[in-house]
């Protein structure tokens, strides 16, 4: 970085973040066609005949949808969940939890907008759902499957307090009987006991499956966000948590891994289902997808460890189901209580997770303290900044010093107009004499592009963050600023996203809202206070980068803007304290002066 030219350490910074920026604007914004086109038509391996999981695939996804959620339930009996965080219902028929919303959530922030759903019943269009069953070569009379018809015997409606009694005989001497429980958060519990009244000893593994039928248009289009299958898995001492998204997964349709202990599942931004074993217990486990022309057919499997019945014997087996919405805290307690492999990890933190999970519990803290997460990243911005306050001191003195040695470096430029060489070395000489280091501008500017993306991935990925308001019209921090200049920002009664083909670009990027408009303000401002770039082309660049700016950050989420904005403010202060104070132009006080003048 050549010395004359302190300015290009914002420049860097700015270029860098504007790539990083784009980057996630193009993987987002843009339809991933070639990944659907190469997920569609890629070979998928269904599994081997006579496999335990042939017990949990049940017939082909239908053609034809139901769209009457009402019925597609009656089809057969159920049992009614009721819990503090879920409703839905449990199909006798298979024994499939196939019916379930997330009461504490709303799909919109609008109060009359409906529960979230998370499991959807086989027959409407992509359908999601867990179930249980059982698999063994050659057993008498069968076992368990997505076809069997239980039998309750115990309890009515499923709840915390009251776990439910299925029973089911498949007339060739082997009875099973599983007992479903659920906590008041997410975690249900299935327990099965097989009792062998024949003569003969039977072999059987415990096989479970979370199943989705075809791909949500709204899930699967985000490259910085996982969504898809996940797992966790490791030899009892050491784990790895692994990811496939809906494309790299369709890509390799039959993903098997073994496993003592640990998780796995299908996971969206939100919300999770996953299947645990006991965490002593070794088992199999295997992400499939099976492409039935009309919808792609995605399984998490897993199969327990083979146990043989002797006759006049019984077997019981646990296993668990996670599906619920991804809160830190419940995945923590989770893990430490049932002592679950990386479970927190469900949440996508990203590759800077060692920043995002400290920034998160910093946010959560100063929530704690105030109530509302808006002011909890105002007062993380200003840590981040009394933490940085040090190198920014000396960065900014420098940049100051560097504003009143302008004259001098253009009398060096016009000294030497033909020999760079020269221009260079008079121009050091020169930062030596006035004890200025032309690269202190650097670090702060680019310490702070990690903690950027930090706090963006914890506002894009935490459910905490989500519908959370913060003042005035900013009632989502995980959701752009809805405001727009096309209708005055909410002053006309009008949607600019209403328009044919434009509406999402006049709702979008080019929506001049309110929070875009001062982030834009506060980087002008910010960029106008460092010292000017001695070529024409830098310092056309720097005119027109908040505007660049503007425009692309009206996308992000709100309290990623009220992040940045707030930071530009602090730094403006503490660059005007320090011009201020060594007598440096600035545009803070020549217009205090022109006011004073008028």
């Amino acid at each position: 970085m050549p010395p004359q030219n302190n300015s290009r350490n914002t420049i860097i910074f700015f270029v860098l973040a504007a790539i990083m920026v784009t980057l996630y604007s193009v993987f987002v914004v843009g339809p991933q066609r070639k990944a659907e086109a190469e997920k569609r038509a890629a070979a998928t391996a269904a599994a081997p005949a006579g496999s335990a999981t042939e017990t949990l695939n049940g017939g082909p996804a239908p053609v034809t949808f139901i769209t009457d959620r009402t019925r597609a339930l009656g089809a057969g009996p159920r049992v009614r969940i009721q819990t503090p965080t879920m409703t839905g219902s449990l199909a006798l028929t298979g024994s499939r939890i196939d019916d379930l919303f997330l009461t504490r959530y709303r799909e919109t922030i609008k109060k009359d907008s409906p529960a979230v759903e998370l499991f959807r019943p086989e027959g409407m269009r992509h359908a999601f759902f867990a179930q249980f069953a059982w698999g063994g070569p050659n057993i008498p009379g069968g076992v368990p499957n997505s076809a069997t018809p239980w039998r309750l015997t115990q309890g009515s409606v499923l709840t915390p307090t009251t776990p439910v009694t299925l029973v089911w005989d498949n007339g060739q001497g082997l009875r099973f009987t599983r007992r479903v429980s659920v906590d008041d958060q997410y975690m249900f519990t299935v327990t099965d006991t097989v009792a062998n009244f024949s003569p003969r000893p039977v072999t059987l593994s415990a096989v479970s499956g979370i199943q989705r039928q075809g791909i949500p248009d709204d899930l699967g289009r985000n490259q910085v966000l996982h969504e898809g299958a996940i797992g966790t898995f490791g030899d009892g001492e050491k784990y790895k948590t692994e990811q496939l998204k809906y494309g790299a997964w369709a890509k390799k349709p039959n993903e098997e891994h073994s496993s003592t202990g640990g998780w796995m599942g299908i996971t969206d931004k939100y919300w999770l289902a996953a299947l645990i074993p006991s965490q002593n217990e070794k088992i199999e486990g295997a992400f499939r997808v099976d492409d039935q022309a009309h919808a792609d057919i995605h399984h998490a499997n897993m199969v327990g460890e083979a146990r043989t019945i002797q006759p006049n014997a019984t077997i019981t087996e646990t296993t668990r189901l996670f599906a619920g919405a991804k809160r830190n805290e419940i995945l923590s307690n989770y893990e430490k209580d049932l002592g679950l492999p990386r479970f927190v990890y469900a949440i996508d933190w990203g590759f800077l997770f060692f920043l995002t999970r400290p920034i998160f519990w910093l946010v959560e803290q100063f929530y704690g303290l105030v109530g509302n997460f808006g002011v909890a990243i105002l007062l993380l911005t200003l840590t981040v900044r009394l933490f940085m306050f040090p190198l920014a001191n000396k960065s900014y003195e420098s940049m100051s010093k560097m504003r009143n040695l302008q004259p001098k470096m253009e009398e060096i430029k016009k000294k030497h107009p033909d020999d760079a060489a020269k221009q260079q070395q008079e121009l050091m000489a020169l930062y030596q004499k006035e004890k200025i280091n032309p690269l202190a501008g650097c670090l702060p500017l680019l310490l702070q592009i990690p903690v950027f993306y930090a706090v963006y991935k914890m506002l894009f990925v935490t459910i905490e963050m989500r519908h959370q308001p913060f003042v005035g019209w900013i009632q989502d921090l995980s959701a752009k600023d809805p405001t727009a200049i096309w209708n005055l920002w909410g002053l006309i009664p009008w949607d600019p996203a209403s328009v044919p083909f434009l509406g999402q670009y006049l709702a979008g990027t080019f929506a001049l809202s309110i929070l875009a408009i001062i982030y834009g303000a506060t980087m002008w401002l910010q960029m106008a206070m460092s010292p000017p770039a001695p070529d024409p082309v830098q310092r056309r660049i720097f005119q027109f980068m908040p505007v660049v700016f503007t425009f692309i950050m009206a996308t992000f989420p709100a309290g990623l803007l009220i992040y940045w904005a707030w930071s530009n403010v602090l730094t403006i202060i503490q660059q005007y304290i320090i011009m201020h104070r060594l007598k440096a132009e600035n545009p803070i006080d020549t217009f205090l002066a022109r006011f004073k003048k008028a």
